[in-house]
């Protein structure tokens, strides 16, 4: 019991004059009384929200499972899609590296085919050589045939 509602016992219920004794009135119960109906309709409106509520989270169920299988589809075409999208996607490195060993292969080519050039430039002056080199220990050991 409040403060509020002791002292309320203590004030005079009549009119000013002559003393009448009576039953201070029942605030609380006046209060109740007064409440009760708003206090009613707002249960309905409560009923009605959680209503409102649990068909909102039902709603949302839906969304996430629909959005989850729209994803496992969108991963699905991704892999599969993967294989031919490196494959376009190494398509011009491929070629730019074919290109490239074709002109390094075409660069030993010239390379290889210089020194053969040379190589048969100085063929005679080397085989002249050779048969100098053969024929001089053979001059020098003194030994008759």
């Amino acid at each position: 019991m409040s403060l509020r509602d002791f002292l309320e016992r203590f004030r005079p219920t009549g009119t000013p004059g002559a003393a009448v004794t009576g039953v201070p009135p029942d605030r609380a119960a006046e209060r109740a009384a007064e409440l009760a109906p708003a206090l009613a309709q707002l249960t309905a409106v409560q009923q009605e929200a959680d209503r409102i509520r649990a068909a909102g989270q039902e709603t949302a169920q839906t969304i996430r499972r629909d959005a989850g299988q729209e994803a496992e589809g969108i991963v699905a075409a991704a892999r599969e899609q993967a294989p031919e999208v490196r494959r376009q996607a190494a398509e011009p490195v491929i070629r730019d590296a074919l290109r490239e060993a074709d002109a390094v292969r075409a660069a030993g080519d010239r390379a290889a085919d210089t020194v053969r050039e040379r190589g048969r430039a100085g063929l005679p002056s080397l085989v002249d050589d050779a048969v100098a080199q053969a024929l001089r220990p053979a001059a020098g050991t003194g030994a008759a045939p």
